[in-house]
């Protein structure tokens, strides 16, 4: 789980803070498919149109565990922030995508 120590931003800086120690990339990393069932109910879903709830839940579970192994990679190095986070996504074969999330891991103090 995300502790509230940890700073996240897809900005190179953090307001209200200055950047104390750079230790580098981090990343988490996560490989999904939908089961068969699962697969068969979002094609039915696309010939009707419209959202995809299955597809919007697998997807939204997918990052938060890349972010939740991503933000267990910085503070294994020491971090209490993470700048210029992104996520990725990558379709490895058909129906298995993985997602990453990474950025770079810092040590932040507060101004003032």
């Amino acid at each position: 789980m995300r502790t509230s120590a940890t700073l996240i931003t897809t900005s190179t800086k953090l307001e209200g803070y200055r950047i104390v120690q750079q230790l580098g990339l981090v990343r988490g990393i996560t490989v999904r498919s939908r089961s068969i069932l699962g697969n068969m109910a979002g094609g039915f879903m696309t010939i009707f149109g419209g959202k995809s709830a299955i597809y919007t839940e697998l997807c939204e579970n997918a990052r938060e565990e890349a972010l939740q192994l991503m933000i267990q990679h910085a503070g294994a190095l020491g971090a209490n922030a993470i700048i210029c986070m992104r996520y990725d996504a990558n379709e490895v074969m058909n129906g298995l995508t993985e997602v990453l999330a990474y950025g770079t891991a810092v040590v932040v103090e507060k101004i003032g």
